[in-house]
C-alpha cells in the first residue's frame, strides 16, 4: 500500500522551491509572533494558549494542510500528467495512500514542529500547553491531509475551496459559531489537546471519544473516496 517512487515524486512536487517557501511562511510568522509576544508579555500560560489556539491550530495547520493535501495530487490532475502515473501497474488505493502519507508527513513537519517551538518560546511548555497543541496539530494534520487530498481529486479549484474551508469554516465558524464547532477538525483536535493540557486553558466543544471517532471516520472515508475517484478517472480515460 506504499510505493517509494510515487512518494519520491510527490515529495519533489510538494517541496519545490516556490511551494516550500509558501509552506515555510506561516510557521516562520508563528515563531516571530511568539518571540514578540514573549518579549512583550513574558511567560504567560493563557497568552500561550491564545496564540497557539488562535493562530497555529485555527489558521496555520489547516492552510498548510490545504497546500500539502491538494498539492499532492491536484496539479497532476490539472496538467494531465496523472495519466502517466495511472498507466503504471499500481493499484489506485496504493497511489492515494502513498500520497496521503507524504501529505501528512509534510503537514506535520511544517505545522507540528513550529507549534512545539512556538509553545516552548511562549511559556516553556507550562501546564503542557506546547505539547498539547503539538499533539493537536499532529492529529489534525492527518484529517486535513485526507480531506484536502480528496478535494484535489474531485475539483480543479481545490486550493480555492480548501482555503475557503480553512479560513472561513475552521478559522471563523469553527472558533466562533457554536453549531459549527461540532463539525470542525479544529475542535476535534482540541479535544485531544484538552486531555493533555493542565487546567482549563484548552477547551473543546466535542468530547474526546466523539472527536476520536470523527477524526478516524473522516480520514478513512476521505481516503477511500479519493481512491474511488481516482479509479473512476482511470476508467474515464480508458473509455
Amino acid at each position: 500500500m506504499y510505493d517509494p517512487t510515487v512518494a519520491r515524486l510527490t515529495y519533489r512536487a510538494l517541496l519545490g522551491r516556490r511551494r516550500a517557501l509558501i509552506l515555510g511562511a506561516l510557521p516562520l510568522l508563528l515563531i516571530v509572533i511568539s518571540v514578540a509576544v514573549r518579549g512583550l508579555t513574558g511567560a504567560d500560560d493563557q497568552t500561550a494558549a491564545d496564540v497557539l489556539g488562535g493562530f497555529a491550530l485555527a489558521t496555520m495547520v489547516p492552510i498548510i494542510g490545504v497546500i500539502a493535501g491538494t498539492g499532492a495530487i491536484g496539479p497532476e490532475i490539472d496538467d494531465g500528467s496523472v495519466v502517466y502515473l495511472l498507466s503504471k501497474p499500481l493499484k489506485r488505493p496504493t497511489i492515494i495512500l502513498t500520497k496521503l502519507i507524504v501529505a501528512v508527513a509534510v503537514t506535520m513537519v511544517f505545522s507540528a514542529v513550529p507549534t512545539l517551538i512556538a509553545g516552548l518560546i511562549l511559556n516553556g511548555n507550562g501546564q503542557q500547553i506546547a505539547v498539547a497543541y503539538t499533539v493537536a496539530a499532529l492529529v489534525s494534520s492527518i484529517a486535513y491531509s485526507a480531506l484536502f487530498l480528496l478535494l484535489g481529486t474531485v475539483s480543479r479549484h481545490a486550493v480555492v475551496f480548501g482555503l475557503v474551508y480553512a479560513l472561513v469554516w475552521e478559522a471563523l465558524f469553527g472558533s466562533l459559531v457554536p453549531g459549527a464547532r461540532t463539525l470542525s477538525v479544529q475542535q476535534w483536535s482540541l479535544a485531544v489537546a484538552h486531555k493533555l493540557a493542565g487546567g482549563d486553558l484548552v477547551t473543546s466543544e466535542v468530547s474526546l471519544p466523539t472527536a476520536t471517532v470523527l477524526l478516524v471516520a473522516v480520514t478513512v472515508l476521505a481516503t477511500w473516496y479519493a481512491g474511488q475517484k481516482l479509479r473512476a478517472l482511470k476508467l474515464a480515460g480508458e473509455e
